[in-house]
């Protein structure tokens, strides 16, 4: 029997072609098939045996982009494989990567679901404690550590960590001298895989034959904002759930160039960098850094782009940024391009013809301006660019696509395997995230909760049996947390949080999350929380952006030494407070911001306060900055 054979499309699957690509016509209930296979790991295998030559990934060597193909995808993913297995890997075992983004990531994460294994990540933010807690409730026999660094944290606590057979070392850099009987490197792992294979030639394709759709492909950890971070379990059949319903929703292409960015143990980067390609067949680029990706970007120019808001919003800052450096006339030339722009997206968004005038209005001034602002930000080849993980405000989502760029927002979590509602490019509503995918379905709760229910609803949370049934319904329906409304078309509209509703003490019953999106989308705000649960009017901690407040302030000649002195300056101050006031013209006198102080400390994802994908945390927030919240509250 080949291994096509093997891994043909479970009999009965009715499918469908999309750009090329055979899925589910029918996704209300499974097996989730892809061009043939059940498990993401069969549709590696088929991916690699047909296209060896093409580039699956491009990484930076001394500042030059180096291509690496399919096959080398095969090759070294399988060594790592039988690697491990040589190392008493087994199937149900669980393996831990603790690495910035890379494409030995990919491979190790790819090889642990071959095998039979459960791959779960952990960010390189965590500090030495959280990684022993991570390794140890997992139960992690394996743990990949990207560098000295990081390796630094296992050393720290590694008599904490009883179960861990071995560290393996992606870098040997800075640690050519160093031996310890618990790690080894990732050369040294190749060459084990190397040797198993001549023992056991056929075993790799033999365990990927073996996986089934139920298997646990990968564990992820969820922030841990309300407690100890919980490890969901998410399955093959979930994954191919959602690249399936994402494929139905989103075209995909194999000329498309990808930037993987966000840490990979997100969901979001996991699926789209991680599995995506897999499907469509795309290359992956991976940026040098979190702090290179605009450059990244730039060189690389993809055609499809998902990030978090926080990126986005700083995009918007450095144009704006760039437009204050510009002479007089190409600041007229671009402020006249964007509001026939926005003139258009206004027709567009309401769902009315264009008038003729109005668009030949638009490409003029698109060629004048637009295109090579576009050019310079890396996005002049822009299919569609994606926003997730967070709220974004509605009038950054009507400026991006005024300035030719189509941003569309999405909704997903953890523990729905990614995604629960797209926009898209034909049927796109502004300020919505979207329509449930194919196959699934959205509920609002009595109390306004968002439930859904869908083939990637998770299989639960590792070891937490309890929490798993708080999470899911009686009848079967994942409970988000979230806050929203479904319009008669079956767009949903996200609110806010459950646990972030704030109650005044008038009683009113106020979702912050449209009042802090507002005042995001001013290139002076960085990020902000609203507070007044229980409190007789809504206040506000504000993060200043740093680039644009330092640019005003030289600009006006305003005395600053550092950061905190920034934030304290009457200058910005009064900056800040004309935001707010803007801001408060847009709700009612209830939902008004009658305070507000400014965090005068920066944060890092290593902070408390931050999520790793640049989210405030609330609650750390309000308890960090208690004196703050209650200097607003004195008189």
């Amino acid at each position: 029997m080949t291994l096509h054979e093997k891994i043909s499309a479970a009999d009965g699957v009715d499918t469908h072609v999309v750009n090329g690509i055979s899925t589910n016509k029918d996704l209300s209930k499974g097996p989730f098939v892809i061009d043939g296979c059940d498990t993401l790991v069969k549709l590696f295998a088929k991916r690699c045996k047909e296209i060896t030559s093409k580039t699956a990934h491009r990484e930076k060597d001394f500042g030059i982009w180096l291509s690496y193909s399919w096959k080398e995808f095969w090759e070294n993913t399988k060594h790592i494989a039988l690697g491990l297995r040589s190392l008493g890997l087994q199937r149900g075992d669980v393996i831990s990567i603790l690495s910035e983004d890379n494409k030995e990531w990919i491979y190790t994460d790819i090889a642990t679901q071959c095998m039979g294994g459960i791959a779960s990540g952990i960010y390189t933010t965590d500090s030495a404690d959280q990684l022993k807690y991570l390794v140890n409730d997992s139960d992690s026999k394996f743990l990949f550590v990207e560098n000295d660094e990081q390796l630094d944290k296992f050393l720290e606590v590694r008599s904490q960590m009883p179960d861990l057979v071995n560290v393996i070392v992606l870098d040997r850099d800075g640690l050519h001298d160093f031996k310890d009987d618990k790690v080894i490197f990732l050369d040294e792992l190749y060459v084990l895989g190397r040797a198993y294979e001549k023992e056991h030639p056929d075993l790799f394709e033999t365990e990927i034959a073996k996986s089934t759709p139920g298997d646990t492909a990968i564990l992820v950890y969820t922030s841990g904002t309300t407690g100890p971070p919980k490890g969901a379990m998410i399955s093959h059949s979930n994954i191919m759930f959602s690249l399936a319903s994402g494929l139905s929703s989103v075209p995909t292409f194999d000329t498309d160039e990808l930037v993987c960015f966000l840490p990979l143990c997100h969901i979001l980067e996991r699926l789209f960098s991680g599995f995506a390609p897999i499907v469509s067949r795309a290359t992956v680029n991976f940026a040098e850094s979190p702090e290179t990706v605009f450059e990244n970007v730039q060189e690389v120019s993809p055609q499809t782009f998902v990030a978090v808001p926080r990126v986005w919003e700083k995009i918007y800052s450095r144009v704006m940024i760039l437009t204050g450096d510009a002479t007089p006339i190409q600041r007229w030339a671009f402020n006249k391009a964007m509001a026939a722009g926005m003139k258009k997206v206004e027709y567009e968004f309401a769902g009315d013809p264009v008038p003729a005038s109005v668009s030949l209005a638009y490409k003029f001034w698109d060629i004048v301006a637009l295109k090579n602002m576009r050019r310079m930000l890396g996005m002049d080849r822009m299919r569609r660019g994606g926003s997730g993980a967070a709220p974004i405000s509605p009038d950054l989502l009507q400026w991006y696509h005024a300035a030719g760029i189509p941003l569309l927002e999405g909704y997903g979590m953890t523990e729905s395997a990614g995604v629960i509602s797209i926009n898209t490019i034909e049927d796109n509503k502004n300020s919505t995230v979207g329509v449930a995918v194919l196959g699934s379905e959205i509920r609002i709760a009595p109390d306004g909760e968002i439930q859904y229910r869908g083939g990637n609803v998770f299989q639960g949370y590792w070891k937490m049996p309890e929490k798993t049934a708080e999470t899911i319904t009686e009848d079967g329906w994942l409970k988000t947390g979230d806050v929203g409304r479904l319009d008669n078309e079956g767009y949903l509209t996200i609110t806010g949080r459950l646990k972030d509703i704030i109650i005044t003490a008038g009683g009113k019953n106020i979702t912050p999350a449209e009042i802090e999106n507002r005042l995001k989308f001013s290139p002076y705000v960085s990020d902000a929380v609203v507070i007044g649960d229980k409190r007789k009017y809504l206040s506000c901690l504000i993060m200043i952006d740093q680039e644009n407040v330092e640019k005003f302030a030289q600009g006006k000649r305003v005395p600053f030494s550092d950061f905190r002195s920034l934030c304290a300056a009457t200058e910005v101050v009064e900056l800040i407070s004309k935001v707010v006031e803007d801001t408060n013209e847009k709700f009612a006198r209830v939902e008004q911001i009658k305070e507000f102080k400014l965090i005068d400390v920066l944060l890092t994802a290593e902070d408390d306060e931050l999520t790793a994908t640049m989210k405030l945390k609330r609650s750390f927030v309000e308890k960090k900055h208690k004196a703050l919240i209650d200097a607003m509250y004195s008189n």
